[in-house]
């Protein structure tokens, strides 16, 4: 897991300015979050930098490239992912469910994803590397969890359409961003530019998303649509 998480403002100051915001980390239950201020400077930088009004932005390892490079398009969508798993989450809140916390740490997990896509290999120094490491812990707990929903769930024999109540289908949705952010990811991956286990990590998350959907139709009690040849 990278040693640090910057949140979707800080990750697109990274990006912009390819520096780190000076500051100490404190760690909370599944995030880290970083306090602005330094030792007698209590400034807050704005969420502006205007770096970027010439279409291009920066790196963390401090490359300026263009704005539709593969790099930046692969964290939009891994942004755009957790977006859509937030809104999702705020479904299953709303219905009482029990496994939202994990939607909050996949989140976070996405935090160092990002971190880890904005650290191209081909320039990063030693410490870029170290610092945006992902490992595949977080692949082992998709498995676990989506195990776990897998044993209260009907045998899978037909083909399941998006549907099974607003929580289902906000997932259903997020799996589908998802798998546009793996396919994103996928050739910066096969070029070395970044951890393996991200694109492990993303493959596994659309699967994890499938299974919550499923696991919340069925919690809340709603009929998945099953898919019928049109006659």
């Amino acid at each position: 897991m990278a040693s640090f998480v910057i949140k979707s403002a800080h990750l697109r100051y990274v990006v912009r300015t390819g520096k780190l915001m000076n500051g100490n980390w404190t760690r909370n239950t599944f995030c880290s979050d970083r306090r602005y201020a330094t030792e007698g400077d209590n400034k807050v930088p704005k969420i502006y930098t205007k770096t970027g009004d010439k279409g291009f932005s920066s790196t963390f390892t401090g490359e300026r490239r263009p704005k539709e490079d593969h790099i930046f398009e692969a964290l939009g969508n891994t942004d755009e992912l957790s977006s859509a798993i937030g809104l999702a989450r705020e479904f299953c809140l709303d219905k009482g469910h029990t496994f939202t916390y994990q939607l909050d740490k996949i989140q976070c997990i996405l935090q160092d994803v990002g971190s880890n896509i904005a650290t191209p290999q081909s320039s990063a120094r030693e410490s870029h590397i170290r610092r945006t490491k992902f490992t595949a812990q977080p692949i082992a707990d998709l498995e676990t969890w989506i195990d776990t929903f897998t044993e209260e769930l009907p045998p899978l024999t037909n083909f399941i359409l998006p549907s099974g109540g607003k929580s289902s289908s906000a997932l259903h949705l997020a799996r589908t961003v998802c798998r546009r952010a793996e396919r994103s990811v996928a050739p910066i991956v096969r070029a070395g530019e970044a951890d393996p286990d991200v694109a492990k990590f993303l493959n596994r998350l659309s699967d994890y998303l499938f299974t919550a959907a499923r696991y919340a139709a069925t919690k809340e009690g709603n009929e998945e649509k099953i898919y019928k040849r049109p006659e």
